[in-house]
């Protein structure tokens, strides 16, 4: 896949985007969740190479194909890795998963109700290494936590600026300005989130689009204007901490919007499986987030 069939599958493929980014200090917690005690390492380096070991289990799984599965967001290491002797972006392409790359290096402390990302003075040197790579876009996270006007504004204008660096390396931004499902303000957060990213929008050269990483609304069909906004190549919706039933049943209830599920995703693999039990609960994972990216509720199509 070249850069336009890679385009052209994010914006009208069927299925859903893997989340294989977890980084740094999530690491050891994936792990757990795979099986594996942190005594089971001594060295961060041996840390990154379990990780690996899982995301490439994944991703060489049969359960693991781009009929459903359309795209996947690497981790830095996990891009600069290999994945049965080729680098991991090339054996993503040739399973037909258009691959981007996480790019935030974590999160300031919060101010007004929010968490801006941290700065990153070699995002230009990564981008260029990630697009000769094959990798086709970004992903870059902040949060919300309180409905602050001030602080949400900051956080989309901040995501459009990161945005803008990456579209000028010809690549695509997935803006991810996620509101805390936590929130006791969500559905405020999600009205003023609109408005912003509205306006943002707005504001983009003619001709440009960028994709977008968003919670799950607490009224489904909050994002509809995002959903079939012409600057826009792909809303996906984020997990945010709900068991898989859950987001799922959340996500076939607002049309248009696919998963961009991590823990949805990986919460039931084991280190422990045999190939056949890992396949089998992979491929079960799978199936139901691609049918609520897939197949929408009758209360979305109404709404």
């Amino acid at each position: 896949m070249d850069f336009s069939e890679m385009n052209a599958k994010m914006a009208a493929g069927n299925g859903f985007i893997a989340a294989l980014d977890q980084s740094g200090g999530s690491t050891p917690k994936a792990l757990k969740g795979y099986g594996i005690e942190e005594g089971a390492w001594s060295t961060e380096e041996e840390m990154f190479g379990l990780i690996h070991d899982m995301r490439s289990r994944i991703i060489t799984s049969a359960a693991f194909t781009g009929d459903k599965v359309i795209g996947a967001i690497l981790f830095e290491r996990t891009m600069d890795g290999t994945v049965g002797g080729k680098p991991t972006p090339a054996a993503l392409i040739e399973k037909g998963v258009v691959p981007f790359i996480k790019i935030d290096k974590g999160l300031e402390d919060e101010v007004n109700g929010v968490q801006l990302m941290k700065p990153m003075p070699t995002l230009d040197e990564l981008l260029v290494r990630s697009k000769a790579l094959g990798v086709f876009g970004t992903k870059e996270r902040s949060v919300i936590n309180s409905a602050n006007a001030e602080g949400i504004a900051a956080v989309v204008k901040q995501q459009f600026e990161v945005g803008k660096q990456v579209l000028s390396h010809g690549m695509m931004p997935m803006i991810e300005p996620e509101v805390n499902i936590k929130s006791e303000t969500r559905a405020e957060c999600d009205t003023i989130l609109l408005a912003e990213i509205l306006k943002n929008l707005d504001a983009l050269p003619e001709g440009q689009q960028v994709m977008l990483k968003l919670s799950l609304p607490v009224v489904p069909g909050t994002f509809d204007p995002l959903v079939s906004h012409p600057k826009v190549l792909r809303v996906v919706a984020l997990s945010g901490g709900y068991a898989r039933p859950e987001a799922c049943v959340e996500l076939a209830k607002n049309k248009g919007i696919i998963a961009s599920f991590s823990r949805a995703l990986l919460n039931d693999l084991r280190f422990q499986m045999t190939e056949a039990e890992f396949d089998a609960s992979l491929g079960e994972a799978i199936d139901d987030i691609y049918k609520g990216s897939t197949q929408k509720t009758e209360a979305a199509a109404t709404a």
